[in-house]
Protein backbone atom coordinates (compact mmCIF):
# COMPACT_ATOMS: atom_id res chain seq x y z
CA UNK A 1 0.00 0.00 0.00
CA UNK A 2 1.27 3.57 -0.91
CA UNK A 3 2.19 5.90 1.51
CA UNK A 4 0.67 9.63 1.66
CA UNK A 5 3.52 10.74 0.16
CA UNK A 6 4.18 8.23 -2.86
CA UNK A 7 1.93 8.34 -5.48
CA UNK A 8 -0.55 5.92 -6.07
CA UNK A 9 -0.48 2.36 -8.07
CA UNK A 10 -2.88 4.29 -10.60
CA UNK A 11 -0.82 7.61 -10.50
CA UNK A 12 2.75 5.44 -11.19
CA UNK A 13 1.27 3.75 -14.20
CA UNK A 14 0.17 7.11 -15.64
CA UNK A 15 3.70 8.68 -14.91
CA UNK A 16 4.89 5.55 -16.62
CA UNK A 17 3.19 5.58 -20.16
CA UNK A 18 3.89 9.71 -19.44
CA UNK A 19 7.76 9.03 -19.67
CA UNK A 20 7.34 6.60 -22.50
CA UNK A 21 5.61 9.21 -24.87
CA UNK A 22 7.79 12.24 -23.53
CA UNK A 23 11.07 10.46 -24.55
CA UNK A 24 9.85 9.15 -27.04
CA UNK A 25 8.70 12.59 -28.64
CA UNK A 26 11.78 14.22 -27.59
CA UNK A 27 12.94 12.85 -31.01
CA UNK A 28 10.40 14.78 -33.14
CA UNK A 29 10.69 18.15 -30.39
CA UNK A 30 14.87 17.77 -31.22
CA UNK A 31 13.93 17.87 -35.19
CA UNK A 32 11.43 20.77 -35.14
CA UNK A 33 13.91 22.21 -33.29
CA UNK A 34 16.51 22.14 -35.27
CA UNK A 35 14.49 24.41 -38.28
CA UNK A 36 15.56 27.32 -36.70
CA UNK A 37 18.87 26.39 -34.57
CA UNK A 38 22.11 24.24 -34.54
CA UNK A 39 22.77 21.47 -33.19
CA UNK A 40 24.63 23.10 -29.89
CA UNK A 41 21.57 25.27 -29.79
CA UNK A 42 19.55 22.65 -29.10
CA UNK A 43 21.40 21.36 -26.74
CA UNK A 44 22.34 23.61 -24.63
CA UNK A 45 18.59 25.13 -24.55
CA UNK A 46 17.07 21.42 -23.71
CA UNK A 47 19.88 21.41 -20.73
CA UNK A 48 19.01 25.13 -19.45
CA UNK A 49 15.04 24.61 -19.27
CA UNK A 50 15.33 20.84 -17.99
CA UNK A 51 18.06 22.35 -15.22
CA UNK A 52 15.36 25.12 -14.76
CA UNK A 53 12.82 22.91 -14.05
CA UNK A 54 14.49 20.53 -11.95
CA UNK A 55 15.29 23.20 -9.97
CA UNK A 56 11.92 24.12 -8.85
CA UNK A 57 11.19 20.82 -8.49
CA UNK A 58 13.93 20.10 -6.14
CA UNK A 59 13.33 23.94 -4.42
CA UNK A 60 9.50 22.63 -3.93
CA UNK A 61 10.55 19.73 -2.28
CA UNK A 62 13.26 21.31 0.06
CA UNK A 63 15.58 17.96 -1.39
CA UNK A 64 18.76 17.51 -0.13
CA UNK A 65 21.57 18.33 -2.44
CA UNK A 66 25.41 16.66 -1.78
CA UNK A 67 28.14 18.29 -0.01
CA UNK A 68 30.78 15.99 -0.42
CA UNK A 69 33.54 17.19 -3.56
CA UNK A 70 33.73 13.45 -4.69
CA UNK A 71 29.96 13.44 -5.05
CA UNK A 72 30.06 16.48 -6.75
CA UNK A 73 33.15 15.44 -8.76
CA UNK A 74 31.35 12.23 -10.05
CA UNK A 75 28.11 14.45 -10.89
CA UNK A 76 30.10 16.43 -13.05
CA UNK A 77 31.15 13.95 -15.18
CA UNK A 78 27.74 12.50 -15.66
CA UNK A 79 27.18 16.48 -16.85
CA UNK A 80 29.53 15.46 -19.57
CA UNK A 81 28.91 11.74 -20.30
CA UNK A 82 24.95 11.57 -20.00
CA UNK A 83 23.73 15.16 -20.56
CA UNK A 84 26.53 17.41 -22.88
CA UNK A 85 28.29 15.11 -25.51
CA UNK A 86 25.21 12.54 -26.08
CA UNK A 87 22.11 15.79 -26.53
CA UNK A 88 25.21 17.13 -28.64
CA UNK A 89 25.35 13.50 -30.63
CA UNK A 90 21.32 13.47 -31.13
CA UNK A 91 20.99 16.52 -32.26
CA UNK A 92 24.06 16.51 -34.82
CA UNK A 93 22.42 13.12 -36.36
CA UNK A 94 19.20 14.86 -36.82
CA UNK A 95 20.60 16.82 -39.13
CA UNK A 96 20.96 13.95 -41.41
CA UNK A 97 18.74 10.79 -39.91
CA UNK A 98 15.14 10.99 -39.46
CA UNK A 99 13.67 11.71 -36.07
CA UNK A 100 12.24 8.01 -35.87
CA UNK A 101 15.23 6.30 -36.86
CA UNK A 102 16.93 8.39 -33.94
CA UNK A 103 14.31 7.27 -31.86
CA UNK A 104 15.29 3.14 -32.74
CA UNK A 105 19.00 3.34 -32.37
CA UNK A 106 18.16 4.96 -28.75
CA UNK A 107 16.50 1.52 -27.51
CA UNK A 108 20.19 0.14 -27.68
CA UNK A 109 20.87 2.01 -24.57
CA UNK A 110 20.05 -1.56 -22.54
CA UNK A 111 22.85 -3.41 -24.62
CA UNK A 112 25.13 -0.38 -23.95
CA UNK A 113 24.82 -0.20 -20.61
CA UNK A 114 25.05 -3.88 -20.09
CA UNK A 115 28.30 -4.20 -22.34
CA UNK A 116 29.72 -0.92 -19.92
CA UNK A 117 28.69 -2.56 -16.65
CA UNK A 118 30.52 -6.36 -17.36
CA UNK A 119 33.86 -5.30 -20.02
CA UNK A 120 34.95 -1.17 -18.32
CA UNK A 121 33.71 -1.32 -15.13
CA UNK A 122 33.15 -4.34 -13.60
CA UNK A 123 30.27 -4.20 -11.64
CA UNK A 124 27.77 -6.63 -13.51
CA UNK A 125 28.97 -10.38 -14.47
CA UNK A 126 26.94 -11.45 -17.95
CA UNK A 127 25.55 -15.00 -18.28
CA UNK A 128 26.03 -17.02 -21.84
CA UNK A 129 22.42 -15.97 -22.83
CA UNK A 130 23.48 -12.61 -21.71
CA UNK A 131 26.20 -12.29 -23.94
CA UNK A 132 24.18 -13.90 -27.00
CA UNK A 133 21.79 -11.01 -26.14
CA UNK A 134 24.98 -8.46 -27.10
CA UNK A 135 25.80 -10.14 -30.08
CA UNK A 136 21.95 -10.09 -31.26
CA UNK A 137 21.53 -6.63 -30.49
CA UNK A 138 25.08 -5.71 -32.65
CA UNK A 139 23.36 -8.28 -35.43
CA UNK A 140 20.07 -5.86 -35.45
CA UNK A 141 22.29 -2.29 -35.36
CA UNK A 142 24.09 -3.67 -38.65
CA UNK A 143 21.06 -4.79 -40.33
CA UNK A 144 20.10 -1.27 -39.71
CA UNK A 145 23.04 0.71 -40.90
CA UNK A 146 24.76 -2.04 -43.64
CA UNK A 147 22.17 -1.38 -46.49
CA UNK A 148 22.16 2.56 -45.81
CA UNK A 149 26.19 2.25 -46.10
CA UNK A 150 26.32 0.20 -48.82
CA UNK A 151 24.50 3.28 -51.05
CA UNK A 152 25.85 6.71 -49.05
CA UNK A 153 28.50 6.34 -46.81
CA UNK A 154 28.60 9.79 -46.27
CA UNK A 155 26.22 12.59 -44.01
CA UNK A 156 23.50 9.02 -43.41
CA UNK A 157 26.21 6.58 -42.17
CA UNK A 158 28.15 9.04 -39.97
CA UNK A 159 24.84 10.36 -38.10
CA UNK A 160 24.14 6.34 -37.38
CA UNK A 161 27.54 6.49 -35.77
CA UNK A 162 27.05 9.30 -34.09
CA UNK A 163 24.34 7.89 -32.78
CA UNK A 164 25.47 5.13 -31.14
CA UNK A 165 28.23 6.74 -29.88
CA UNK A 166 25.78 8.93 -27.75
CA UNK A 167 24.13 5.58 -26.51
CA UNK A 168 27.37 4.13 -25.60
CA UNK A 169 27.59 7.50 -23.36
CA UNK A 170 24.27 6.36 -21.67
CA UNK A 171 25.55 3.30 -20.91
CA UNK A 172 28.70 4.48 -19.85
CA UNK A 173 27.07 6.58 -17.69
CA UNK A 174 24.95 4.51 -16.13
CA UNK A 175 27.71 2.20 -15.05
CA UNK A 176 29.44 4.97 -14.12
CA UNK A 177 26.56 6.16 -11.82
CA UNK A 178 26.05 2.07 -10.34
CA UNK A 179 29.92 2.03 -9.94
CA UNK A 180 31.01 5.42 -8.20
CA UNK A 181 27.69 6.99 -6.84
CA UNK A 182 25.92 4.16 -5.89
CA UNK A 183 26.04 5.53 -2.29
CA UNK A 184 25.45 8.91 -2.95
CA UNK A 185 22.41 9.07 -0.71
CA UNK A 186 20.17 11.59 -2.58
CA UNK A 187 16.55 11.40 -4.22
CA UNK A 188 16.37 10.47 -7.89
CA UNK A 189 15.52 14.47 -8.11
CA UNK A 190 18.30 15.72 -6.60
CA UNK A 191 20.43 13.53 -8.57
CA UNK A 192 19.34 14.32 -11.92
CA UNK A 193 19.57 18.14 -11.12
CA UNK A 194 22.91 17.19 -9.69
CA UNK A 195 24.46 16.73 -13.54
CA UNK A 196 21.83 18.47 -15.78
CA UNK A 197 22.41 21.40 -13.34
CA UNK A 198 26.41 21.36 -14.36
CA UNK A 199 25.71 20.61 -17.83
CA UNK A 200 23.70 23.16 -18.24
CA UNK A 201 26.00 25.88 -16.78
CA UNK A 202 29.14 24.26 -18.89
CA UNK A 203 26.52 24.98 -22.21
CA UNK A 204 25.81 28.57 -20.54
CA UNK A 205 29.81 29.24 -20.31
CA UNK A 206 29.94 28.20 -24.22
CA UNK A 207 26.94 30.39 -24.63
CA UNK A 208 29.28 33.06 -26.70
CA UNK A 209 30.73 30.48 -29.13
CA UNK A 210 26.97 28.63 -29.48
CA UNK A 211 24.87 31.80 -29.80
CA UNK A 212 27.53 32.96 -32.69
CA UNK A 213 24.89 31.56 -35.31
CA UNK A 214 21.62 32.94 -35.83
CA UNK A 215 18.45 31.75 -34.57
CA UNK A 216 14.94 31.47 -35.93
CA UNK A 217 13.03 31.52 -33.12
CA UNK A 218 9.61 30.82 -34.84
CA UNK A 219 6.52 29.53 -32.23
CA UNK A 220 6.87 25.43 -33.55
CA UNK A 221 10.88 26.04 -32.48
CA UNK A 222 10.57 27.48 -29.43
CA UNK A 223 7.67 25.21 -27.97
CA UNK A 224 9.91 22.32 -29.29
CA UNK A 225 12.81 23.01 -27.05
CA UNK A 226 10.87 24.25 -23.92
CA UNK A 227 8.87 20.98 -24.17
CA UNK A 228 11.91 18.91 -24.65
CA UNK A 229 13.70 20.51 -21.54
CA UNK A 230 11.28 20.97 -19.21
CA UNK A 231 9.26 17.71 -20.37
CA UNK A 232 12.10 15.48 -21.61
CA UNK A 233 15.08 16.51 -19.54
CA UNK A 234 13.17 18.08 -16.80
CA UNK A 235 9.35 16.23 -15.11
CA UNK A 236 10.46 12.88 -16.91
CA UNK A 237 13.10 12.29 -14.37
CA UNK A 238 10.64 12.75 -11.80
CA UNK A 239 7.83 10.53 -13.31
CA UNK A 240 10.86 7.52 -14.04
CA UNK A 241 11.95 7.91 -10.28
CA UNK A 242 8.57 7.47 -8.97
CA UNK A 243 7.98 4.31 -11.41
CA UNK A 244 11.49 2.90 -10.54
CA UNK A 245 10.78 3.29 -6.82
CA UNK A 246 7.34 1.36 -7.43
CA UNK A 247 8.42 -1.28 -9.40
CA UNK A 248 12.48 -1.50 -9.52
CA UNK A 249 14.50 -1.37 -12.42
CA UNK A 250 13.96 -4.27 -14.50
CA UNK A 251 10.05 -3.38 -14.75
CA UNK A 252 10.79 0.62 -15.11
CA UNK A 253 13.26 -0.13 -17.79
CA UNK A 254 10.57 -1.49 -20.40
CA UNK A 255 10.08 2.33 -20.84
CA UNK A 256 12.61 1.32 -24.16
CA UNK A 257 9.81 -0.25 -25.82
CA UNK A 258 7.81 2.74 -25.61
CA UNK A 259 9.88 5.31 -26.89
CA UNK A 260 10.76 4.04 -29.90
CA UNK A 261 7.35 3.71 -30.69
CA UNK A 262 6.24 6.51 -29.88
CA UNK A 263 9.44 8.10 -31.54
CA UNK A 264 8.42 6.24 -35.48
CA UNK A 265 4.64 7.49 -35.12
CA UNK A 266 5.36 10.76 -34.40
CA UNK A 267 7.87 10.86 -37.24
CA UNK A 268 5.08 9.56 -39.63
CA UNK A 269 2.37 11.15 -38.75
CA UNK A 270 4.16 14.65 -38.46
CA UNK A 271 7.02 15.23 -40.34
CA UNK A 272 5.97 13.06 -42.88
CA UNK A 273 9.13 10.15 -42.56
CA UNK A 274 9.48 6.90 -44.20
CA UNK A 275 10.74 3.42 -42.91
CA UNK A 276 12.82 1.79 -44.96
CA UNK A 277 12.41 -2.42 -44.58
CA UNK A 278 15.70 -2.72 -42.98
CA UNK A 279 14.82 -0.19 -39.97
CA UNK A 280 12.08 -2.40 -38.05
CA UNK A 281 13.62 -5.35 -38.93
CA UNK A 282 16.96 -4.30 -37.45
CA UNK A 283 14.68 -2.88 -34.57
CA UNK A 284 12.80 -5.90 -33.95
CA UNK A 285 16.45 -7.97 -33.78
CA UNK A 286 17.46 -5.29 -31.17
CA UNK A 287 14.39 -5.98 -29.04
CA UNK A 288 15.01 -9.52 -28.81
CA UNK A 289 18.89 -8.67 -28.15
CA UNK A 290 17.40 -6.91 -24.96
CA UNK A 291 15.07 -9.12 -23.96
CA UNK A 292 17.64 -11.25 -24.01
CA UNK A 293 19.82 -9.25 -22.09
CA UNK A 294 17.58 -8.67 -19.39
CA UNK A 295 16.88 -11.95 -19.05
CA UNK A 296 13.19 -11.63 -19.81
CA UNK A 297 13.91 -14.49 -23.05
CA UNK A 298 16.00 -17.53 -21.62
CA UNK A 299 17.42 -19.71 -24.02
CA UNK A 300 16.86 -23.37 -23.33
CA UNK A 301 19.32 -25.38 -21.88
CA UNK A 302 19.44 -28.77 -24.06
CA UNK A 303 18.77 -31.07 -22.09
CA UNK A 304 21.32 -34.26 -21.47
CA UNK A 305 20.49 -37.75 -21.62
Amino acid sequence: MASASSPSPLAVTVQFVLTGIVWGASFLFIAVALTGMTPAQVAGGRLLFGAVALAAVVALRRERMPRSPRVWAHLCVLAVTFCTVPFLLFAWAEQHVSSGLASIFNATTPIMTAIMAWAAFRVERLRPGQLIGIAVGILGVVVIIVPGAAADIGGSTVAQIALLGATACYGFSLAYMRRFLGDAGLSGVAFAFGYIGPAAGLMVLLSPVILAEPMELTLPVVGSIVALGVLGTGLAYVWNQNTLRAWGPTRASTVTYITPVVGVTLGILVLGERLTWNEPVGAAIVFLGILLVQERVRLRRRARA
